[in-house]
């Protein structure tokens, strides 16, 4: 899933602050639940790889989530033609099934799956066997501990013919996997609308998105502001390996994000 932890410690931030409100105790909680956000980014990064060329990006998402702790979610954001092989692609779309459960203790486990699918995506030439859509499970495990929340990510998507840098150019198609590991941390000031995060992430196995290297680590810092419900934030993304782009742009390279986006 490619939400970033800046929407995670925002949500945490503005519960920290918002004002208790009245329930009726008499009155069960829904059993299904919709949450949504739309924004811009003035960058969109993937595992520290831009998508847009270090371009703004307009992004949202809607999220349905039952009592029983199934959930179905639908994210998009816009990116640059270079994402995929063909170059025809300007969006990316993910779709998202999962399961979470919190347990005594501030324990939260949450597992799923993750398809990455890119409209407008097609064929570059007759037999041309290349793809770009792929799956990914996915596990997580939380502990908060009073604001601070800390993550454990794992993200492993099986060999695929999307994930393999030479896309058949060679006349052979290999089919690569790749695993993602990532460590997060996030806290909420107490009656202040300001969260903190960090996060630390690591990818083993080449990847056509996200470059072509067999191993690199990503990083991040990052806050976050809260009113009503709009969220602003600022991150610096950087990492330890290279991407130019068609363009001769470095998109592995360090820099200073922004963003701004309202929940819904």
């Amino acid at each position: 899933m490619r939400y970033t932890m800046i929407s995670f410690v925002a949500l945490a931030a503005a519960a920290a602050t918002a004002p208790a409100r009245a329930q009726d105790q008499t009155d069960p909680p829904p059993a299904v639940t919709i949450s949504g956000s739309v924004g811009v980014v003035s960058d969109y990064k993937f595992r520290g790889i831009s998508q847009t060329d270090g371009n703004f990006a307009v992004q949202g998402g809607i999220t349905v989530a039952h009592q029983s702790g199934f959930y179905v979610s639908v994210w998009g954001s816009s990116i640059d033609d270079y994402v995929t092989v063909h170059g025809t692609a300007h969006q990316e779309l993910d779709l998202i099934a999962g399961y979470k459960h919190a347990f005594d203790g501030g324990v939260t486990v949450d597992v799923g799956a993750l398809y990455y699918v890119y409209p407008g995506t097609r064929p570059g030439f007759a037999g041309d066997r290349s793809s770009s859509d792929f799956l990914e499970p996915y596990a997580s495990v939380s502990y908060a501990i009073g604001p601070a929340t800390a993550k454990i990510t794992g993200n492993y998507a099986p060999k695929q013919k999307a994930l393999a840098i030479d896309q058949g150019q060679s006349g052979l198609l290999r089919k690569q996997d790749n695993f993602y590991l990532a460590g997060d941390l996030s806290v909420a000031i107490p009656k202040t609308p300001i969260g903190l995060t960090a996060h630390l992430g690591h990818t083993w196995g080449p990847s056509w998105l996200s470059g072509p290297t067999n191993e690199y680590t990503d990083w991040s810092l990052g806050a976050t502001a809260t009113w009503k419900s709009l969220t602003f934030g600022v991150s610096y993304v950087d990492t330890d390996t290279n991407f130019i782009t068609p363009s001769g742009k470095d998109a592995a390279k360090g820099g200073i994000l922004g963003s701004v986006s309202v929940a819904f």
